[in-house]
């Protein structure tokens, strides 16, 4: 599955600030539910029932929080650079500042899978993180994140 397939790259964001976990999470449900015309709070309720499971700190700075969702047609994605890092109670105990939020309809098993397998094989290379952390803009964090899967798929 590729990128662009379900990442939303018109709901990117730079530079948000957020307190802490929870607020953070309320602030990408508030963002997808607008990009979507869903309940924010449904959003919120699924990815923080996920995360009840475990972090989704993946290391090296990055999160992915990820949940089904009802009423939801399709893998979606929206991806955000934080202000400043944050405690995410990552798997590796660095703070967090780069966030992949992933939604799927409930019965999307394996394209959830490939979906969070698309992000995980981008945020695994160093050089793309930092490049991401350096993007002045959304448009160039999408020319990054484009630029990226283009080569993986060379």
């Amino acid at each position: 599955m590729q990128l662009a397939q379900f990442l939303d790259f018109e709901a990117i964001r730079i530079d948000l600030a957020t307190g802490n976990k929870r607020q953070l999470l309320n602030q990408l449900a508030q963002i997808a539910g607008a990009r979507l015309s869903i309940d924010p709070s449904k959003i919120a309720d699924s990815i923080g029932e996920r995360e009840r499971l475990g972090s989704t700190g993946f290391g090296g700075g990055v999160a992915i929080p990820h949940g089904k969702l009802p009423g939801l047609e399709r893998v979606y994605a929206l991806v955000a650079r934080l202000a400043s890092p944050m405690d995410y109670k990552a798997v590796d105990g660095q703070p967090v500042d780069l966030v992949f939020l992933l939604l799927s309809p409930p019965d999307a098993g394996a394209e959830h899978l490939k979906a969070l397998a698309a992000v995980s094989r981008l945020v695994r290379h160093a050089g793309i993180v930092e490049k991401l952390r350096g993007a002045r803009s959304r448009d160039a964090m999408a020319a990054v994140l484009m630029g990226a899967e283009e080569r993986d798929a060379a």
